[in-house]
């Protein structure tokens, strides 16, 4: 006779059910934080609905999705071969320099050239900031959390000193670099944008970012360094007995991870930004991509919804104000999410805990008739 699953099994079990439950206990809880602010919760949530559901608004959700969708990649590609990539911010930030600095000095390129050049530009420097803390991992045994914390800070630093280079520099008064060149921009032509009634920044970055979804998922399953990468990722131990080299796969997967990071500066910067500011703090898409990769199941497909519903509530959150919200709403949200859904530890605990109760009890009983 099989027993039936009482609801802690089927929640920690069931991944999928886990995140919707997250989800809805972050909206309980901004709802909660509406009413001690005696704003109207129904106004707020409507408007959030409303400003995505419309065709111009979704085009913007797909706008503000996209960077996500690739640094959410970059986080979950890392996290199934065992390496926390806590560094993607630093590698988003040098990814998107790397396509300023190609569109600025490759200005007379073709567009069908210069576009694939700056993606390739941005993707190698992240690759490299990726490696570079494999190295110290791998050779010196240096923490690569420390250490990714660190190269954050030395990218966020090293993009404002390349932006104030007079041939990088705005000619303007903006604290800014150039913008990027005109063959280098992924919009959608104005006419397209204009018949269609989309975001003014609609663009092609959405179908770079399936492509390295359906190209992330397919590395991870279908081949045999995707194989290599989650084996060493479950067991490293196991892994290098069974000959395969720990050290090497870390570095792959480190530069793999930072090759999208990358990749997903330049979506942003070619697709939206056309520019990279002085920066007074770091903007934060690199860790929006443990957030996807987290509400995602670090799935390449799960990241790709995740960061649709990730640009949601950003696009979305940017209108409460027209509620009298505080769109801080979001980031309440957000982390109220993310909280739920770290803490799953405490349902596979408790129901391993349960299971031993269980066998203690099966034992004593048969032990009792004894």
């Amino acid at each position: 006779m099989t027993k039936k699953k009482g609801f802690l099994d089927v929640i920690s079990e069931n991944r999928f059910i886990h995140i919707l439950l997250s989800i809805l206990l972050g909206f309980l809880v901004g709802a909660v934080f509406l009413v001690i602010m005696n704003l109207s919760v129904s106004a707020a949530y409507g408007r959030l609905i409303n400003s995505v559901t419309s065709l111009k608004g979704f085009s913007y959700v797909v706008v503000y999705a996209v960077p996500y969708i690739v640094a959410g990649l970059s986080v979950a590609f890392s996290f199934k071969t065992g390496v926390f990539n806590i560094g993607a911010e630093g590698q988003f930030v040098v990814g998107s320099m790397a396509a300023v600095v190609t569109s600025i000095f490759g200005a007379s390129l073709p567009k069908p050239l210069l576009i694939p050049l700056c993606f390739l530009a941005a993707m190698a420097a992240g690759a490299i900031w990726g490696i570079i803390v494999g190295v110290l991992k791998t050779k010196w045994g240096i923490n690569e959390v420390l250490s990714m914390i660190m190269f954050n800070w030395i990218a966020f630093y090293l993009s404002n000193f390349i932006a104030g280079i007079p041939a990088i520099k705005n000619e303007g008064t903006a604290e800014a670099t150039k913008n990027i060149a005109d063959n280098a921009s992924l919009l959608f032509s104005k006419d397209f944008i204009k018949s269609a009634g989309l975001a003014p920044t609609a663009n092609w970055g959405f179908i770079a970012a399936i492509v390295a979804t359906v190209l992330i998922w397919f590395i991870i399953e279908k081949t045999t360094l995707g194989y290599e990468l989650k084996a060493v990722g479950s067991n490293k131990f196991a892994a290098e007995y069974g000959g395969i080299s720990v050290n090497r796969s870390i570095l792959t997967a480190l530069a793999i991870s930072g090759a999208l990071a990358g990749l997903a500066g330049a979506l942003q910067v070619m697709g939206m930004g056309k520019r990279i500011s002085i920066f007074t703090s770091q903007e934060g898409f690199g860790f929006a991509g443990i957030v996807v990769a987290l509400i995602g199941c670090s799935n390449p497909f799960g990241v790709l919804v995740a960061g649709l519903f990730y640009g949601a509530l950003m696009y979305g959150g940017s209108k409460l104000n027209l509620e009298g919200v505080p769109t801080q709403l979001i980031n309440v949200i957000v982390g109220t999410v993310v909280f739920f859904i770290a803490i799953s530890v405490i349902f596979e605990n408790l129901k391993r805990l349960k299971g031993r109760a269980a066998v203690k009890k099966a034992v004593a009983e048969k032990e009792g008739k004894k």
